[in-house]
């Protein structure tokens, strides 16, 4: 190995080691221009953005892409690493693409009802005197079947 390519490969090594991590510019650190929050009392406001969203190299604390010194957020507990994981897709997306599948299962359920299914090859059976009313008890609820119950049955 020639002494050029040794001495790149320190000035690489030294350019990595001395290149800071994420600097002010990090994009949790910017504080909102909203109208700041009587309760902070002076604690500056943070923007609602979880962790697990943020570039995962170049904090001092990886485990919790953190670095020391930062503020946090006064909802820390949910928008931390720990905190509940964010959707991949946006949830009206989501909703949309569902409502979708279900259309979809809808439309062939009724497909497979109204059009693949044959009626019955044998007649149903009809029952006289409105149904067995009288022989089963003379109580409404006891009919078998009405004549007129099929001809204005839309199902």
């Amino acid at each position: 190995m020639n002494s050029n390519a040794i001495v790149r490969r320190a000035l690489v090594a030294r350019n990595i080691a001395a290149r800071p991590l994420r600097s002010s510019a990090n994009p949790v650190r910017r504080y909102s221009t909203e109208e700041p929050d009587p309760q902070l009392n002076g604690y500056p406001q943070l923007p609602w953005k979880s962790r697990q969203t943020l570039p995962p190299l170049g904090w001092q604390d990886s485990l919790t892409r953190r670095n020391f010194g930062d503020p946090l957020h006064e909802q820390e507990e949910v928008l931390s690493m720990w905190g509940p994981d964010t959707p991949p897709i946006d949830p009206a997306v989501a909703l949309r693409q569902f409502t979708v599948a279900a259309l979809g299962f809808l439309a062939f359920g009724f497909f497979v009802k109204e059009i693949v299914t044959q009626p019955p090859p044998a007649a149903r059976r009809e029952y006289p005197y409105d149904g067995l009313v009288r022989e089963l008890g003379g109580l409404e609820e006891n009919k078998v079947r009405l004549k007129h119950a099929f001809a204005t049955c839309t199902c």
